[in-house]
């Protein structure tokens, strides 16, 4: 059965059933981005056959094509196979939520007992688990989408010096890596033109203009425009959007310090459901609730755009040579940066020798066992933290 075929099949299953089944994913499925996508193919496409492995295969190449968590990106595909746009709409919505409220209720959490000892002493030991976290995705992040491109290696090494010298994100750079494996590796005709390429200078102008005029705006305006665009930034693994999201949270609009930052990247660690659902707990510290909410539904806006505008089209165009060029590039210098955030993030976490010793183990552990939980580590970080913090704190 071919893939069309597929799409106008009548479902063997409701949109309440699909519904039922991302609200429960969202809600127990640790592991990150890859181990929802194999829940997802393991319950939907080998044990209950409600979606085709055809449409499941185009579902994982657009969440790996556009912006967007890949996790949450493939939900919203499923969802839009047989049930389009209220099915991609209400799949999104359950697989998003349960995560949201439970880092909401962190963040009350967070803000109102932060400062009892046994909250830091979690964070101490959970903060420096995150690193080695963060170190052992950038590994298999760098050897799946660099591996041994030159081109592509070079762009990553720039992103990475970019991100420890700066400590921030330049957005631009991600567009202009992907632009430059794209004219090198497969020009469009319209190249040797030079209106062509006046078009394109013409076309970026516009976006150097929208970066300046947040400042201008009220704080929920300004927490709305910079999340969408850190939505628009995200390409494959949630932890993408760390980078970004530090240089803007705390060098440039000084939301959170540091401390508070890595806080938030260590509670979407020991959540459910997506990573990027962190920008729910920093909404949450900058503009309680309603900060909260408009910071997620800023970043999963164009997550949801950007699935289901092209989801008609993308079996004619996704494998076009300028597209997957384009997205290569991207997709390197997002890695690039990841890598870069460790460095950074490191010299806020690692503050001891304790802090030292447990990103060290996490990294041993997770090499050692590939089929470790992440949250698994997480949680025992979290109870030598209770440990060794107020040890620590006595010496």
């Amino acid at each position: 059965m071919s893939t069309d075929q597929t799409h106008n099949a009548t479902p063997t299953y409701t949109l309440w059933q699909l519904v039922a089944y991302m609200l429960r994913l969202g809600t127990l499925g640790f592991g990150g981005p890859v181990a929802l996508a194999g829940y997802m193919h393991r319950d939907l496409v080998e044990r209950r056959g409600w979606i085709s492995e055809a449409d499941y295969k185009e579902g994982i190449a657009l969440a790996q094509l556009a912006p967007g968590p890949l996790a949450a990106q493939l939900a919203i595909y499923l969802g839009y196979v047989h049930y389009r746009m209220i099915g991609a709409t209400l799949v999104g919505i359950a697989f998003v939520v349960p995560s949201f409220l439970m880092v909401v209720a962190l963040g009350w959490a967070y803000t109102r007992f932060g400062g009892l000892s046994w909250m830091q002493a979690v964070f101490y030991g959970v903060g420096a688990a995150v690193i080695g976290i963060i170190v052992m995705s950038a590994k298999k992040l760098t050897q799946k989408s660099v591996g041994r491109d030159k081109l592509l290696w070079a762009i990553y090494l720039v992103l990475a010096a970019s991100t420890v010298v700066t400590e921030s994100e330049i957005a631009w750079l991600f567009i202009a890596a992907g632009v430059l494996v794209w004219l090198l590796r497969a020009p469009p005709k319209w190249l040797v033109k030079p209106s062509g390429l006046n078009a394109v200078a013409a076309a970026q102008m516009p976006v150097a203009g929208s970066w300046l005029s947040a400042s201008d705006l009220g704080l929920l305006s300004q927490i709305a425009i910079f999340f969408a665009k850190a939505g628009a930034f995200v390409f494959g693994s949630g932890l993408a959007i760390v980078p970004f999201l530090y240089g803007g949270v705390v060098t440039e609009h000084q939301w959170l310090n540091d401390k508070q930052f890595v806080d938030a990247v260590a509670v979407a660690m020991i959540t459910p459901g997506p990573v990027v659902i962190t920008v729910g707990f920093i909404g949450y510290l900058v503009a309680g609730f309603e900060g909260a909410t408009v910071a997620a539904l800023a970043t999963f806006l164009p997550c949801y755009l950007f699935t289901v505008i092209p989801a008609p089209y993308f079996k004619k165009y996704g494998r076009l040579p300028g597209v997957i060029a384009f997205v290569d590039g991207i997709t390197a210098a997002a890695v690039g940066a990841i890598t870069g955030s460790v460095i950074v993030i490191a010299k806020r976490s690692i503050v001891d020798l304790p802090t030292a010793a447990m990103a060290a183990v996490t990294i041993a552990l997770l090499w050692k066992f590939k089929k470790l939980q992440e949250p698994v580590v997480v949680a025992a970080a979290a109870g030598l933290g209770l440990l060794v913090y107020p040890l620590m704190k006595h010496l």
